[in-house]
């Protein structure tokens, strides 16, 4: 029932907050940037997050900080969102325009592999993470993180737009 809840009330809430980060981006960044990461475990599955104001699962990234490396970030990001370290050299796959976001977001997209230190429990940003097989993916994935992992599989062409 909790979680029904939360549901039913996460669009509205999402919207605005959505439009209040990047009216503040806008004024405080000429562009923003941010990355994230197909991460894959040692037995090929993928890592994914559902977060507790947006709808579906996504591949785990943020927004890079003012006077912080890309490498910096993506591992910062890797680490919050689900307790995931980098194994080997992170592989730069492509670069994206974001432009459903905004008119000035960009997305550095990286694959690696990587390994859990602990379980990534929930919280208030976090509500779901875990590993999954390739065809055995949730429901509610978003067409962006499908378009990706279909990018990388080789079964379809990378595109400029994420």
């Amino acid at each position: 029932m909790a979680k029904q809840g939360i549901e039913e009330i996460r669009g509205f809430p999402t919207r605005i907050v959505t439009w209040l980060l990047h009216r503040f981006f806008f004024f405080s960044r000429g562009m923003t940037l941010g990355v994230r990461a197909a991460c894959f475990d040692r037995q090929g599955r993928v890592f994914l997050v559902r977060h507790t104001y947006v709808p579906g699962w996504y591949m785990p990234g943020g927004g890079m900080e003012r006077h912080e490396t890309a490498a910096d970030a993506l591992r910062k990001e890797l680490r919050e969102e689900g307790n995931l370290e980098i194994r080997g050299e992170p592989e730069l796959f492509h670069v994206y325009y974001n432009r459903k976001v905004s008119k000035r977001d960009h997305v550095l997209f990286y694959k690696v592999e990587v390994e859990q230190t602990t379980e990534r429990a929930p919280d208030m940003e976090i509500a779901e993470s875990g590993f999954f097989e390739l065809d055995a993916l949730p429901d509610d994935v978003t067409s962006a993180t499908l378009r990706r992992l279909a990018e990388i599989d080789g079964k379809a062409a990378k595109a400029d737009y994420w």
